[in-house]
């Protein structure tokens, strides 16, 4: 499995002597992908539901080996409520740092160039994330990610599912429940997935890409 999974930075942090998770604040104001996504969308996404499961990931670690774990070990290791919350928790961090308010046109570079060998082109990539957004029954997550031999390809997970438990490095995800866009685009996932394409910061998922091949 990629190092890169114990070694992320954009995740949560342990407190000494009191181990605990923190909440990570949003890289950019609430209102900031308005329209696209509404403050009061991000108020909720972010306050309520993210925050929730660092709420419960807390209660359920308090007093147990995993208080002092790292998140990605957490959800290596445990499973039922614990995994849900723990997943939930990284796969949320992930999503909201690869937002921007000030998108850019695509990728380039060594990104781009694998985009192009595995999806035809970025048009080609959009499709794939839309065909398995509308394709997901119920709630989950639709993924980016890279294997071990630098093959892209597209990968659905339902509910708390992530990356971390099938060996893959995750580049890029679009949060599928139904709380990331429900107050905006009501039951119209489809029209909730483009506006969120529309807001992908692709020089964090070009770092991203690049992350392990600098080491």
């Amino acid at each position: 499995m990629f190092t890169y999974l114990l070694s992320i930075g954009l995740m949560t942090t342990v407190i000494a002597d009191a181990p605990h998770f923190e909440p990570k604040p949003l890289p950019y104001p609430y209102d900031a992908l308005s329209p696209a996504i509404s403050e009061e969308t991000m108020r909720y996404h972010h306050d309520k539901h993210y925050v929730g499961y660092i709420l419960k990931l807390n209660e359920l670690t308090a007093g147990t080996p995993y208080a002092a774990m790292p998140l990605e070990q957490i959800i290596l290791e445990s499973d039922g409520p614990l995994f849900n919350n723990a997943a939930q928790v990284w796969n949320h961090e992930f999503f909201f740092e690869q937002l921007t308010p000030k998108p850019h046109d695509g990728p380039k570079g060594p990104l781009l160039e694998a985009i192009n060998r595995d999806f035809g082109s970025l048009d080609g990539l959009h499709t794939a994330i839309k065909d398995a957004a509308a394709a997901l029954f119920g709630s989950g997550w639709v993924w980016l990610v890279e294997n071990d031999q630098g093959e892209l390809s597209i990968l659905s997970t339902r509910n708390a599912g992530t990356p971390i438990r099938h060996g893959v490095k995750p580049l890029l995800t679009l949060d599928v429940w139904e709380h990331a866009y429900y107050i905006d685009y009501r039951n119209r996932r489809a029209e909730a997935v483009a506006a969120t394409w529309r807001l992908i910061d692709w020089r964090v998922v070009e770092k991203r890409y690049e992350e392990e091949r600098e080491q």
